[in-house]
């Protein structure tokens, strides 16, 4: 989380292929909370990088609707989460 925060991380990151192994972590992974994170990341290391000023994305302002927004969709991943496991988890 750290690394990619900064402009300098995620250079280093994109470097060393990490995108590469992402890609095939997600082919095969079935964790859905990994899958999740490993997606999350792979939008960061592919996506154009923040303007000037906004590099570091720890310390980025986001707007207090779209922060809402986020957790909200986050509260909604993970109940989504919760129901695959209900569903998967053998009866007894």
């Amino acid at each position: 989380k750290q690394l990619a925060a900064t402009k300098p991380g995620r250079a280093h990151l994109r470097s060393q292929g990490s995108y590469l192994v992402l890609r095939q972590l997600h082919s095969w992974e079935k964790s859905p909370e990994v899958l999740s994170t490993c997606l999350k990341l792979i939008q960061v290391l592919i996506g154009d990088e923040p303007e000037e000023g906004m590099e570091n994305l720890l310390e980025v302002t986001i707007p207090e609707e779209v922060e809402k927004r986020l957790r909200d969709l986050d509260e909604q991943e993970e109940q989504e989460r919760r129901k695959e496991r209900e569903r998967e988890e053998p009866e007894t």
